[in-house]
């Protein structure tokens, strides 16, 4: 049982630090609504591997905490004075913008993580594991799989009103411009393409770099202020 408790610390450590970001920043900032949402999957996650979901342990706690890693990272930059990655930009610099709704920062979040950090937490936990992308497919499917069930309830706990349902809103144009389940299946295929080119560090640097300009961008579009 001693043994069991010292693998799952990781993850425990990951929840304390996003509970304890929720405790300290603003409701209406644009981190804290990211934290809060990714807060509960993490959560979600570590209770699913307590209770038997993921048949290998070791590479679920593996992968999800070098996920979560990632993006508590990020938001270390802010406290240190650096600079963050691209794809992380855009909701560090407007998280406090007034034309942003709360929808828009949560999505912006989950693009970032999904569309860059994924794909590289596989590629850091294939490492650790001593594996390849394959033999991590099932526990990068079960928690995509919960992050895919999670969108929904996301959209209806955040979303403004009924108003935005209609067509012509700049929000309603906003939302279905991007999918999460779109961008997991591309976090897959760039995790596959990294791991193939982990033989050729300056290539693998160059395809990150452009990965994490990418995704920064389409965090930019979906950070458009809009009108109230």
């Amino acid at each position: 049982m001693a043994q069991c408790e010292q693998v799952l610390t990781p993850v425990d450590g990951v929840i304390s630090r996003m509970r304890a970001l929720d405790a300290t920043l603003p409701a209406r900032d644009g981190v804290a609504v990211f934290n809060r949402v990714y807060l509960a999957v993490t959560e979600e996650v570590d209770r699913r591997i307590d209770a038997g979901r993921f048949p290998d342990a070791r590479a679920a706690i593996t992968l999800d905490e070098r996920f979560a890693r990632r993006y508590l990272d990020a938001v270390d930059t802010v406290f240190e004075e650096r600079r963050p990655p691209a794809c992380w930009r855009p909701l560090l610099q407007f998280r406090r913008h007034p034309g942003v709704r709360p929808l828009q920062f949560a999505l912006a979040g989950i693009n970032a993580h999904i569309g860059h950090d994924l794909a590289l937490a596989v590629v850091d936990s294939c490492r650790t594991l001593g594996c390849a992308p394959v033999h991590l497919e099932d526990e990068f499917d079960r928690v995509g799989d919960l992050l895919v069930s999670l969108e929904e309830r996301i959209r209806e706990d955040l979303m403004p009103g009924p108003d935005v349902l209609q067509i012509a809103d700049p929000l309603t144009h906003l939302l279905g411009a991007w999918s999460l389940e779109r961008a997991r299946d591309a976090a897959w295929t760039a995790a596959r393409a990294l791991w193939a080119l982990r033989g050729l560090p300056d290539v693998a640097e160059e395809f990150t770099h452009r990965l994490d300009t990418a995704v920064g961008f389409a965090g930019r579009m979906l950070l458009t202020p809009l009108p109230d």
